[in-house]
C-alpha cells in the first residue's frame, strides 16, 4: 500500500482536482484507492457527492476508528474518508496530545486492503498537513502555471525535508506536478521551463490542461474521469496514473 500526501500551501494550485481525478484515474487501472480529505473545507467530500456528519475530525480525536468512516464512491474501486468543516477544531483540540504529529499514521495501520491513499491536504503546513506527510510515503505537490509559480515552494521542500528528518525518514517526493497549464500562453511555459531548470528530478512528464469539463465535474459530484472521460483533463490525469504506477 503506497500513501501519498498531495499538498501545497498554495491555495488554488489543484490539490483537490488532483486528489480526487488521480485516484479516479488509478482506479480505472484496478487499483483500489481511498481518498483521505484532510482538508476542513470539505471539497474532495462534496467533489465525489458525499456529505457526512462524523468525518475524519472523529478519528483524529479518537471517538471513530479511520476504517469505519471508509465510504464508496459512484466509482468502483474509490472510496473516500470525509471531511467537514468540525475539522477545524482538531488543531487547537490536540495541541497538547504526546505524538500529536503522528495521529493519523496511527489510525492508518489498521487500513489493509488498499493499493494507495492519497490525502487531500488543506492549503497551509500546519497540524493537519504534517499528520499527512508523517503518515504518508511520498508527496505530490500541484504547481499552477502560473507568476508566483514558485513562491513557496522552497518553504514546502524544506518542512518536507524537516519532517524526513524528524519523523519519517522514508518519506520522498513523488513529483511536482504543473497543473492549469495552457500550451497557447507563454507565461505557461515560462514556468514550466523553469521548474523543470530549479527541479528536474521532480517534475512530472504530464500537464495537466485548464480545461472547463475538469472544472464542471465537481458540481455534480463526480470527478472528471466519470463525468468526462474523454475530455483533456481526464486524459491527462489518467496519464498522470501511468507516471505513478511506472515509479511504484
Amino acid at each position: 500500500m503506497r500513501t501519498i500526501a498531495i499538498t501545497n500551501q498554495k491555495g488554488g494550485v489543484g490539490k483537490t482536482t488532483t486528489a480526487i481525478n488521480l485516484g479516479a484515474s488509478l482506479a480505472v487501472f484496478g487499483k483500489k484507492v481511498l481518498i483521505i480529505d484532510m482538508d476542513p473545507q470539505g471539497n474532495a467530500t462534496s467533489g465525489l457527492g458525499i456529505e457526512k456528519d462524523i468525518c475524519v475530525y472523529h478519528a483524529l480525536i479518537g471517538k471513530r476508528t479511520l476504517k469505519s468512516l471508509i465510504t464508496p464512491t459512484e466509482m468502483e474501486n474509490l472510496f473516500i474518508v470525509p471531511s467537514n468543516i468540525s475539522l477545524i477544531g482538531a488543531e487547537v483540540e490536540l495541541s497538547h496530545k504526546k505524538n500529536k504529529e503522528r495521529i493519523l499514521k496511527e489510525l492508518i495501520r489498521d487500513i489493509k486492503d488498499f493499493d494507495y491513499i492519497l490525502i487531500d491536504c488543506p492549503p497551509s503546513l500546519g497540524f493537519l498537513t504534517i499528520n499527512a506527510l508523517v503518515a504518508a510515503n511520498s508527496v505530490l505537490v500541484p504547481v499552477q502555471c502560473e507568476y508566483f509559480a514558485m513562491e513557496g515552494l522552497a518553504q514546502l521542500l524544506h518542512t518536507i525535508n524537516l519532517v524526513k528528518k524528524t519523523f519519517n525518514p522514508s518519506l520522498r517526493i513523488e513529483g511536482i506536478l504543473l497543473t492549469m497549464h495552457d500550451k497557447r500562453n507563454n507565461l505557461s511555459k515560462q514556468v514550466e521551463m523553469e521548474l523543470k531548470r530549479h527541479f528536474p528530478k521532480y517534475i512530472f512528464k504530464t500537464l495537466i490542461p485548464r480545461n472547463v469539463r475538469l472544472s464542471e465535474a465537481p458540481s455534480f459530484g463526480k470527478s472528471a474521469i466519470t463525468y468526462d472521460i474523454k475530455c483533456p483533463g481526464s486524459k491527462s490525469y489518467l496519464s498522470l496514473a501511468k507516471e505513478v504506477l511506472r515509479y511504484a
